[in-house]
């Protein structure tokens, strides 16, 4: 079976068996209260399920969205908004929030100095600690996207979630994956300082002054939020996990290579590997031809795909036992 002739044949076998559940699937807003504020959140309950499985979505880096969009990319591709929709045909509850500082959480963000990697640990640990004190739902899960699958992992650990996703995770630490995208961009001179702060930093020490050239990278403000960062190497933290594991990547996706996911799977004996054949970033079915996956990062009538939905939705439905 071609790939091709897999996505579509999935697409129908969804759209068929979801056609019900998508008129009745219940979306509810709800908080979370934290010492800082509160956090806003989008709880998905699937059509006609009693005691659903619940997973949390955890958005990628930056200023993204419950829903998977971005303030710095014009439009919306609404790719965990699309993925939660999925899930609720599929029997699972999902339940996606703004990090703090972002969205509907913007009043329960600290000013960037004070900002700590920890702190969005803690948020998801807290919301997974809710979602188990519910008995509405059978078992609680975790799905982190991109930056959000280092959040996740740690998350998942720290209140002991019942499963753990991954969707184009990193396996490398940030400072690596920093060091790797400088390469061969920066003049020399530049070079020699971007080093030389990423070092300090992976030390523990910051930096001032910073290269004006640096400030938007490297700028004092962002430095303590950098250090607390650099310390987790997700290929690490994944093998600390005893809770079944499922690693997810596109093979189209232009922000994280397969090599990656490769690396996550290989470092958690056990873990199950799922590379999506025509997958991108943002969850869709779009070819590597730059035009294209910068086009579909602002366009939520593209679906995502069914062989993601269905991938996370029978692990989460089958791997209930105790991983190895």
């Amino acid at each position: 079976m071609s790939a091709n002739f897999a996505v579509r044949l999935c697409s129908l076998l969804l759209l068929i068996g979801g056609i019900a559940s998508q008129a009745y699937a219940a979306e509810t807003q709800i908080t979370l209260d934290t010492p800082t504020g509160q956090l806003a959140g989008t709880l998905e309950l699937p059509a006609g399920a009693d005691k659903p499985r619940v997973a949390l979505l955890i958005a990628g880096s930056g200023p993204t969205d419950r829903d998977g969009n971005s303030s710095m990319i014009p439009g919306r591709n609404d790719s965990l908004k699309l993925l939660a929709a999925g899930l609720a045909d599929a029997g699972i509850a999902t339940v996606r929030y703004d990090k703090r500082g972002i969205g509907g959480s913007h009043a329960a963000g600290p000013a960037e100095s004070a900002l700590r990697f920890e702190m969005f640990v803690d948020d998801a640990a807290a919301w997974i600690a809710r979602l188990k004190a519910d008995p509405r739902f059978a078992s609680v899960a975790v799905i982190g996207h991109s930056e959000g699958s280092l959040i996740g992992m740690l998350a998942a650990r720290q209140a002991d979630a019942a499963a753990f996703v991954s969707i184009a995770g990193i396996a490398d630490g940030a400072s690596t994956l920093l060091r790797k995208q400088l390469e061969g961009k920066l003049p020399p001179e530049l070079e020699k300082e971007s080093e030389r702060i990423l070092v300090s930093l992976e030390s523990g020490v910051v930096v001032d002054p910073v290269p004006p050239a640096l400030a938007t990278l490297f700028r004092p403000s962002v430095q303590p939020y950098l250090i607390s960062w650099f310390k987790y190497v997700p290929a690490q933290r994944i093998a600390e996990l005893t809770m079944p594991v499922l690693v997810v990547q596109g093979n189209t996706d232009i922000q994280v290579d397969v090599v990656q996911a490769n690396r996550l799977h290989g470092a958690r004996p056990g873990a199950k590997l799922a590379i999506i054949p025509g997958m991108n970033h943002v969850f869709k079915h779009v070819r590597a031809v730059p035009e294209l996956q910068v086009a579909s990062y602002g366009d939520p009538s593209l679906p995502v795909s069914p062989l993601l939905v269905k991938s996370i939705a029978d692990f989460l439905q089958q791997g209930s036992a105790p991983a190895p």
